[in-house]
């Protein structure tokens, strides 16, 4: 497993790449990677690399042509928050968007990275039944001072129209 914390790509974008590479081998994952025209694709291959090596490294890893990618997530990081000048005196806000990118490499034959165990299923209890409410109650409450066609209220006080004779 591989994680590269605060990346300077946003999670939305890293996921586009990620879903990508997600369940191949890792041969086929690193030339998907080495020909996505997306900036989030380069640092992907450097966190994909580096899990290879620590399968290698840590785990004994020797055939490196069982390596899947078993595992490839992003998860949003803190976001760098600028203000950047406008006309007039007001101002608009810039989110820099950070990323924690994670991948994990595993082969089969010697599990070098266990496969998480899948969370329990729900119980497969029927949601509780509505109740249902008159159509009136349904409705939304009217707001004070609404007419009903569009039309505006009458003005308070003011000139009465004049009475024709």
């Amino acid at each position: 497993m591989a994680r590269a914390r605060f990346v300077r790509v946003s999670a939305r974008k890293a996921r586009l790449v990620l879903d990508q590479i997600r369940g191949k081998p890792v041969a086929e994952a690193l030339a998907t990677l080495e020909y996505t025209p997306r900036a989030a694709a380069r640092l992907v291959e450097k966190v994909l690399r580096s899990a290879v090596a620590n399968a290698e490294h840590n785990y004994q890893v020797r055939d490196l042509d069982d390596l899947r990618v078993i595992q490839a997530y992003a998860d949003g990081g803190p976001v760098l928050k600028r203000v950047q000048p406008r006309a007039m005196g007001r101002a608009f806000s810039i989110k820099h968007r950070t990323s924690h990118l994670t991948i994990s490499v595993s082969d089969e034959v010697n599990g070098a990275v266990a496969v998480p165990a899948p969370a329990p299923a729900r119980p497969s209890t029927p949601p509780p039944a509505r109740e249902e409410r008159p159509a009136a109650a349904r409705r939304a409450p009217a707001r004070r001072g609404a007419t009903r066609g569009g039309q505006k209220p009458a003005a308070k006080g003011g000139r009465k129209p004049k009475e024709k004779k």
